[in-house]
């Protein structure tokens, strides 16, 4: 009963979600396109072939999508025969899908959860299985699925507590959906428990991990010969600021001048994330006296030298394992930061700045382990790098605490895997 009254709901706010696609279209022209899949009224696409199996992954936006790579990945590899539709919300997530894997997989806009929006989703695209990313559950959704005998999994689930008082307080609703779904694989044991005490059966949840924390890098790779090898045995603390962007690096170097005043043997390796902005970032370091290298110009490193430009693609990772301290951009201008797992890896202490929505459960849980540090503004990143420099135990156990939490969620992926394997298996036999 709760679910009808759910769906009526739904459907008298639908007007509503089209009028705010339209405001948001004034800023951003993508929210204006495609609107039938918003109701499931789009053509199949002539790349579904109904012959072969469909696994359909909803990853709401960018965040999630980024989270489901290794999985997306790693199920094309492992079920060759079946077609991967990917569904996102937001055309940041559409892009993000294009983006990563262009025409491998399939994409759509996840309808608005209408009863009758839903069942003509999944009658058009028959999937085999449905993965939902973290905590993307809608009642018709997981309804209509279950009404067509196809199995839901919730992957890389999380649930706060706050979050878990509002599925208690609406049990009628919630608590038949999560009785619906075939797995629960959460990222903690307390999101587990959550989940369980929100009426999930206990028997189908699991704890696998976080799939956040899967992240390639190679710590074996050699280092590039030349410079990187120079600045490698300098014994210089070099403090990389890395995947800055416009309007940050300002901020970067008024903290780094400050850090020169009191280390001023300090390296700044200064890597910006968008090529076309080299030679402007350039001429910031040289505009303010500062004396500057040039990767691209395989400039070789001086007692002099104070700021190096990483202008290369592809390097990220040598970088960081030049670095002793990691500022991680997209932080301290409100872009919602880059990749905090990838310093992390290296066993390098963490600095960002307060925008971190991209990353905002990481660097949460970075921070909890005393492996990251937020900072507000540039003022504070100077006082704390200061502070930081010459403390080596600090940096030693900074690093430490972030290489063992991606360590401990490395099996998140392989967790996930097996479980999703005897699903699957009865349909990759066929």
């Amino acid at each position: 009963m709760l679910r009808l009254l759910y769906s009526l709901l739904v459907s008298l706010l639908s007007p509503a979600a089209f009028a705010r696609l339209a405001v948001r279209s004034i800023k951003a022209p993508a929210y204006r396109r495609r609107w039938r899949e918003r109701l499931a009224l789009q053509r199949l696409p002539e790349q579904r072939d109904l012959a072969a199996p469909l696994i359909w992954i909803h990853a709401v936006s960018v965040g999630e999508t980024v989270a489901a790579t290794p999985l997306v990945k790693q199920l094309r590899h492992d079920y060759p025969t079946h077609q991967i539709l990917i569904t996102s919300t937001t055309p940041t997530g559409s892009a993000r899908v294009l983006e990563l894997f262009g025409d491998t997989v399939l994409h759509a806009y996840l309808p608005y959860d209408t009863a009758g929006a839903m069942r003509r989703f999944v009658r058009k695209f028959q999937p085999s299985l449905l993965i939902l990313m973290e905590t993307e559950l809608w009642p018709n959704l997981i309804h209509a699925c279950s009404r067509r005998a196809v199995p839901v999994v919730l992957a890389n689930a999380r649930l706060s507590a706050r979050s878990a008082r509002g599925y208690k307080r609406f049990a009628g609703l919630t608590r038949p959906m999560l009785r619906q779904l075939e797995l629960v694989a959460a990222q903690s044991e307390e999101d587990a428990q959550r989940f369980i005490d929100a009426g999930a059966k206990a028997a189908d949840v699991r704890v696998t991990g976080s799939l956040k924390f899967i992240v390639e890098v190679d710590y074996s790779a050699p280092l590039a010969a030349g410079v990187f090898d120079v600045i490698n045995d300098s014994e210089r603390l070099v403090i990389i600021a890395a995947s800055t962007r416009a309007g940050e690096e300002e901020k970067v170097l008024t903290a780094f001048e400050r850090v020169l005043s009191a280390h001023p043997s300090a390296l700044l390796l200064l890597v910006p994330r968008h090529p076309e902005r080299f030679n402007e970032v350039a001429r910031l370091v040289q505009a303010r006296g500062l004396s500057l290298g040039r990767r691209s110009e395989n400039d070789s490193l001086t007692a002099e030298m104070q700021v190096y430009l990483g202008d290369s693609m592809g390097e990220m990772m040598s970088y960081y394992r030049l670095a002793s301290i990691a500022f991680v951009g997209g932080s301290l201008v409100d872009t919602g930061c880059q990749n905090v797992l990838e310093p992390a890896a290296f066993g390098i202490p963490v600095v960002t700045g307060p925008s971190q929505y991209n990353f905002a459960s990481i660097c949460r849980q970075l921070e909890a382990e005393s492996a990251l540090h937020t900072v507000p503004d540039e003022q504070r990143l100077a006082d704390y790098l200061i502070d930081l420099i010459p403390d080596w135990p600090r940096q030693a156990e900074m690093g430490r605490r972030g290489k063992a939490l991606v360590e401990r969620n490395r099996q998140s992926l392989p967790a996930l895997l097996s479980l999703i394997e005897p699903i699957l298996a009865p349909q990759a036999d066929a």
